[in-house]
């Protein structure tokens, strides 16, 4: 089974390697659905296959917009560049994309998006056919209905495991064009219109806004939960799926780095045990740690109900926020060199979760800045602190703290 985790920029992909990823998905500059987020120069991106193929891990690089006529002028050239700097997947959903990079680059294997809807065999069939080597499940589709495709059609089934949800069919939304200036959500400029919070007007009552539900808080009618699919783990590899997928290219590192952890101690558990394979309740716990919307099972086994969306707020909710990031670790002093994220101090009581060891929790007894200062708090961005403690900590361990909920 291959992690596949979301890299928005070069340090998410790899804090996404270090904790687990076996490949991530990324976006150039152009042709990719995440436009906001900060994506790869030509350059990041021969450094990113160079890093990841050094690892042994690979890169999945969307090509997945509905283009334009005016987006193809440059896309042969952008296609062959991808090809030559070796990366090891593209992400298609336009049938005239798919065209040209079978014609210009038909050494590359072809992934076929979310984006693209496949909902049935025959429309896997299909696209088999015509040479995509792996087909990415709509995010509609159930769990019985990968199984029969599985069966019927031989080729590779990616699904989406974790993250948000779009409201509209695999993301194919017209929201952002009529409430933006032309921000095309099919062209990578999505502003999550689906999150914000809507009355109805009637049209000969202007001015007069009606509440859609009786809630003096309003009504986010689009707002979905965000998917969280671990507890039927078992059930992904039964359907016959080969690649778990993370959304989340414009999630932070804390996120990245979190989810990934947990999925892959999944998989790795299950892969040794799977008649023993149960969901530990400490997974739970970590992705109630990371910011996100309440969790749903999607589509997976059942129809969503009312009770897969949320009607009153659209932000986020989690239980710790990150606060910094470990440089290293002084084994003969014991002390570990901890770059700050965010304000934090002594008399704090911190976790450290680590990329390979276990959670280490740690009252902070005492702090000294990057030239043996003593202090009491680092408040200045990025500052490098020299904490003490006992357990050797891991390079690229994220420490965090619980956030701390005053009452209204």
């Amino acid at each position: 089974m291959e992690l596949l985790a979301p890299a928005g920029n070069m340090d998410k992909m790899k804090m996404a390697f270090l904790y687990g990823a076996d490949a991530v998905y990324l976006g150039g500059k152009l042709f990719g659905l995440r436009a906001f987020s900060d994506n790869f120069s030509r350059d990041e991106l021969k450094e990113a296959v160079a890093y990841a193929h050094e690892r042994g891990k690979r890169i999945h690089v969307t090509v997945n917009i509905f283009p334009h006529n005016e987006d193809l002028t440059a896309l042969p050239d952008y296609l062959r560049f991808l090809r030559d700097i070796g990366v090891d997947a593209l992400l298609i959903a336009d049938p005239g994309i798919f065209s040209l990079a079978r014609k210009l680059v038909p050494e590359l294997p072809i992934h076929i998006s979310t984006q693209a809807n496949t909902t049935n065999w025959a429309s896997v069939q299909f696209w088999h056919d015509l040479g995509a080597s792996r087909v990415v499940m709509a995010r509609e589709v159930s769990l019985a209905d990968v199984r029969e495709i599985h069966r019927r059609v031989p080729v590779e089934l990616e699904g989406f495991v974790h993250g948000a949800m779009c409201i509209s069919y695999s993301g194919r939304c017209l929201l952002s064009n009529y409430f933006t200036q032309n921000r095309d959500s099919n062209r990578g400029q999505c502003v999550q219109c689906c999150r914000f919070k809507y009355n109805v007007v009637e049209e000969k009552r202007p001015g007069q806004y009606f509440p859609v539900v009786e809630d003096e808080r309003g009504t986010y009618i689009f707002n979905s939960k965000d998917l969280c699919l671990l507890p039927y783990l078992p059930d992904l590899y039964d359907a016959g799926l080969c690649s778990l997928k993370i959304e989340g290219r414009m999630k932070s590192v804390h996120y990245v780095a979190t989810v990934v952890k947990v999925y892959r101690q999944a998989i790795d558990a299950y892969e040794r045990d799977p008649e023993h394979f149960h969901v530990r309740p400490e997974w739970l716990q970590e992705l109630e740690k990371i910011s996100h919307r309440p969790y749903t099972r999607g589509f997976s086994v059942s129809r969503p109900t009312e009770a897969d969306q949320v009607y009153s707020h659209s932000s986020n909710t989690q239980t710790h926020e990150f606060i910094g990031l470990v440089r290293s670790y002084d084994r003969e002093k014991h002390i570990v060199w901890v770059e700050q994220r965010n304000h934090f101090k002594t008399g704090q009581t911190v976790e450290f979760l680590q990329p390979k060891g276990p959670l280490v929790t740690l009252t902070l007894p005492a702090m000294t800045d990057g030239d043996g200062n003593t202090i009491t708090a680092a408040p200045h961005a990025q500052q490098l602190v020299g904490i003490p403690c006992d357990t050797p900590l891991e390079e690229y361990s994220m420490m965090r703290r619980e956030v701390i909920r005053h009452d209204a």
